[in-house]
Protein backbone atom coordinates (compact mmCIF):
# COMPACT_ATOMS: atom_id res chain seq x y z
CA UNK A 1 0.00 0.00 0.00
CA UNK A 2 2.79 2.46 0.89
CA UNK A 3 4.56 1.69 -2.39
CA UNK A 4 1.37 2.65 -4.25
CA UNK A 5 1.28 5.96 -2.37
CA UNK A 6 4.94 6.60 -3.21
CA UNK A 7 4.29 5.69 -6.85
CA UNK A 8 1.25 8.00 -6.96
CA UNK A 9 3.30 10.86 -5.47
CA UNK A 10 6.11 10.23 -7.97
CA UNK A 11 3.68 10.16 -10.92
CA UNK A 12 2.01 13.34 -9.60
CA UNK A 13 5.37 15.10 -9.34
CA UNK A 14 6.34 13.90 -12.81
CA UNK A 15 3.14 15.31 -14.33
CA UNK A 16 3.69 18.56 -12.39
CA UNK A 17 7.24 18.93 -13.81
CA UNK A 18 5.99 18.05 -17.31
CA UNK A 19 3.31 20.72 -16.93
CA UNK A 20 5.96 23.32 -16.03
CA UNK A 21 8.06 22.32 -19.06
CA UNK A 22 5.08 22.48 -21.41
CA UNK A 23 3.98 25.85 -20.07
CA UNK A 24 7.47 27.30 -20.60
CA UNK A 25 7.50 25.99 -24.18
CA UNK A 26 3.99 27.29 -24.88
CA UNK A 27 4.78 30.77 -23.53
CA UNK A 28 8.07 30.95 -25.44
CA UNK A 29 6.31 29.93 -28.65
CA UNK A 30 3.68 32.58 -28.00
CA UNK A 31 6.17 35.45 -27.74
CA UNK A 32 8.11 34.16 -30.75
CA UNK A 33 4.88 34.11 -32.76
CA UNK A 34 4.08 37.61 -31.53
CA UNK A 35 7.46 38.77 -32.82
CA UNK A 36 6.69 37.16 -36.17
CA UNK A 37 3.63 39.43 -36.36
CA UNK A 38 5.84 42.46 -35.73
CA UNK A 39 8.18 41.21 -38.44
CA UNK A 40 5.31 41.04 -40.97
CA UNK A 41 4.25 44.62 -40.26
CA UNK A 42 7.78 46.02 -40.22
CA UNK A 43 8.55 44.33 -43.55
CA UNK A 44 5.39 45.87 -44.97
CA UNK A 45 6.53 49.28 -43.78
CA UNK A 46 10.05 48.74 -45.11
CA UNK A 47 8.56 47.83 -48.49
CA UNK A 48 6.44 51.00 -48.56
CA UNK A 49 9.27 53.39 -47.73
CA UNK A 50 11.19 53.07 -51.04
CA UNK A 51 7.93 53.74 -52.92
CA UNK A 52 7.37 56.84 -50.81
CA UNK A 53 10.92 58.04 -51.51
CA UNK A 54 10.58 57.37 -55.25
CA UNK A 55 7.36 59.37 -55.37
CA UNK A 56 8.97 62.20 -53.44
CA UNK A 57 12.10 62.27 -55.63
CA UNK A 58 10.23 63.79 -58.55
CA UNK A 59 9.23 66.77 -56.42
CA UNK A 60 12.17 67.05 -54.03
CA UNK A 61 15.22 67.21 -56.25
CA UNK A 62 17.05 69.46 -53.76
CA UNK A 63 16.41 67.17 -50.79
CA UNK A 64 18.57 64.25 -51.89
CA UNK A 65 20.35 63.95 -48.52
CA UNK A 66 17.05 63.58 -46.68
CA UNK A 67 15.82 60.92 -49.10
CA UNK A 68 19.11 59.00 -48.90
CA UNK A 69 19.00 59.17 -45.09
CA UNK A 70 15.53 57.61 -45.11
CA UNK A 71 16.68 54.74 -47.36
CA UNK A 72 19.85 54.18 -45.28
CA UNK A 73 17.80 54.11 -42.06
CA UNK A 74 15.29 51.74 -43.66
CA UNK A 75 18.09 49.38 -44.73
CA UNK A 76 19.63 49.44 -41.23
CA UNK A 77 16.23 48.71 -39.67
CA UNK A 78 15.65 45.84 -42.10
CA UNK A 79 19.04 44.36 -41.16
CA UNK A 80 18.17 44.73 -37.47
CA UNK A 81 14.84 43.01 -38.07
CA UNK A 82 16.55 40.06 -39.75
CA UNK A 83 18.89 39.61 -36.76
CA UNK A 84 16.04 39.91 -34.24
CA UNK A 85 13.81 37.54 -36.22
CA UNK A 86 16.41 34.78 -35.81
CA UNK A 87 16.13 35.02 -32.02
CA UNK A 88 13.37 37.31 -30.73
CA UNK A 89 14.33 36.58 -27.14
CA UNK A 90 17.90 37.85 -27.54
CA UNK A 91 18.43 41.14 -25.72
CA UNK A 92 21.19 42.39 -28.06
CA UNK A 93 19.14 41.67 -31.18
CA UNK A 94 16.07 43.40 -29.78
CA UNK A 95 18.16 46.40 -28.68
CA UNK A 96 19.73 46.62 -32.16
CA UNK A 97 16.28 46.56 -33.76
CA UNK A 98 14.97 49.19 -31.34
CA UNK A 99 17.91 51.49 -32.13
CA UNK A 100 17.49 51.04 -35.87
CA UNK A 101 13.76 51.69 -35.58
CA UNK A 102 14.47 54.88 -33.65
CA UNK A 103 16.83 56.07 -36.38
CA UNK A 104 14.27 55.21 -39.05
CA UNK A 105 11.54 57.07 -37.17
CA UNK A 106 13.81 60.11 -36.98
CA UNK A 107 14.58 59.98 -40.70
CA UNK A 108 10.87 59.61 -41.51
CA UNK A 109 10.07 62.58 -39.28
CA UNK A 110 12.65 64.71 -41.11
CA UNK A 111 11.15 63.62 -44.44
CA UNK A 112 7.70 64.56 -43.21
CA UNK A 113 8.92 68.03 -42.23
CA UNK A 114 10.63 68.52 -45.61
CA UNK A 115 7.49 67.38 -47.43
CA UNK A 116 5.58 70.24 -45.82
CA UNK A 117 7.46 72.64 -48.12
CA UNK A 118 6.11 70.89 -51.25
CA UNK A 119 2.33 71.42 -51.52
CA UNK A 120 2.18 69.75 -54.95
CA UNK A 121 3.80 66.64 -53.44
CA UNK A 122 1.30 66.55 -50.59
CA UNK A 123 -1.54 66.72 -53.14
CA UNK A 124 -0.14 63.85 -55.25
CA UNK A 125 -2.51 60.85 -55.22
CA UNK A 126 0.32 58.30 -54.98
CA UNK A 127 1.84 60.18 -52.05
CA UNK A 128 -1.51 60.40 -50.29
CA UNK A 129 -2.09 56.67 -50.72
CA UNK A 130 1.42 55.77 -49.56
CA UNK A 131 1.23 57.95 -46.47
CA UNK A 132 -2.17 56.46 -45.61
CA UNK A 133 -0.73 52.96 -45.94
CA UNK A 134 2.26 53.94 -43.79
CA UNK A 135 -0.04 55.37 -41.13
CA UNK A 136 -2.10 52.18 -41.13
CA UNK A 137 1.06 50.10 -40.92
CA UNK A 138 2.38 52.18 -38.01
CA UNK A 139 -0.82 51.38 -36.12
CA UNK A 140 -0.39 47.68 -36.88
CA UNK A 141 3.22 47.79 -35.72
CA UNK A 142 2.12 49.38 -32.44
CA UNK A 143 -0.52 46.69 -31.85
CA UNK A 144 1.87 43.87 -32.79
CA UNK A 145 4.57 45.30 -30.53
CA UNK A 146 2.10 45.51 -27.67
CA UNK A 147 1.09 41.86 -28.20
CA UNK A 148 4.77 40.85 -28.30
CA UNK A 149 5.58 42.74 -25.10
CA UNK A 150 2.54 41.22 -23.38
CA UNK A 151 3.66 37.71 -24.42
CA UNK A 152 7.24 38.40 -23.27
CA UNK A 153 5.98 39.71 -19.93
CA UNK A 154 3.82 36.62 -19.42
CA UNK A 155 6.75 34.32 -20.32
CA UNK A 156 9.18 36.13 -18.03
CA UNK A 157 6.68 36.28 -15.15
CA UNK A 158 6.01 32.55 -15.35
CA UNK A 159 9.69 31.69 -15.75
CA UNK A 160 10.61 33.81 -12.72
CA UNK A 161 7.84 32.51 -10.49
CA UNK A 162 8.02 29.61 -8.09
CA UNK A 163 8.20 26.68 -8.84
CA UNK A 164 9.01 27.25 -12.54
CA UNK A 165 12.22 29.10 -11.64
CA UNK A 166 13.56 25.87 -10.14
CA UNK A 167 13.34 24.13 -13.52
CA UNK A 168 13.56 26.90 -16.15
CA UNK A 169 17.33 26.86 -16.58
CA UNK A 170 17.55 23.08 -16.83
CA UNK A 171 14.72 23.13 -19.40
CA UNK A 172 16.63 25.56 -21.64
CA UNK A 173 14.99 28.80 -20.49
CA UNK A 174 17.94 30.41 -18.73
CA UNK A 175 17.55 34.02 -19.86
CA UNK A 176 14.56 36.32 -19.79
CA UNK A 177 13.14 37.51 -23.09
CA UNK A 178 13.61 41.22 -23.88
CA UNK A 179 10.75 43.65 -24.35
CA UNK A 180 10.77 45.60 -27.61
CA UNK A 181 10.91 49.22 -26.48
CA UNK A 182 11.91 52.19 -28.56
CA UNK A 183 13.85 55.15 -27.22
CA UNK A 184 11.10 57.58 -28.18
CA UNK A 185 8.30 55.13 -27.39
CA UNK A 186 5.55 57.71 -26.91
CA UNK A 187 6.27 59.42 -30.22
CA UNK A 188 6.43 56.15 -32.12
CA UNK A 189 3.12 54.90 -30.72
CA UNK A 190 1.44 57.92 -32.26
CA UNK A 191 0.77 57.57 -35.96
CA UNK A 192 2.95 59.79 -38.15
CA UNK A 193 1.37 63.17 -38.78
CA UNK A 194 1.28 64.14 -42.41
CA UNK A 195 -0.98 66.99 -43.39
CA UNK A 196 -2.20 67.64 -46.90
Amino acid sequence: MSSLIILAIFVGLLFWVISIFNTLVRLKNRFQNAFAQIEVQLKRRYDLIPNLVETAKAYMAHERDTLEAVIAARNAALAGLKVAANNPGDENAINQLAGAEGALQGAMSRLSVVMEAYPELKANQNMMQLTEELTSTENRVAFARQAFNDAVTEYNAYKQSFPALLFATSFGHATDAKLLEFADSAAIQAAPKVSF
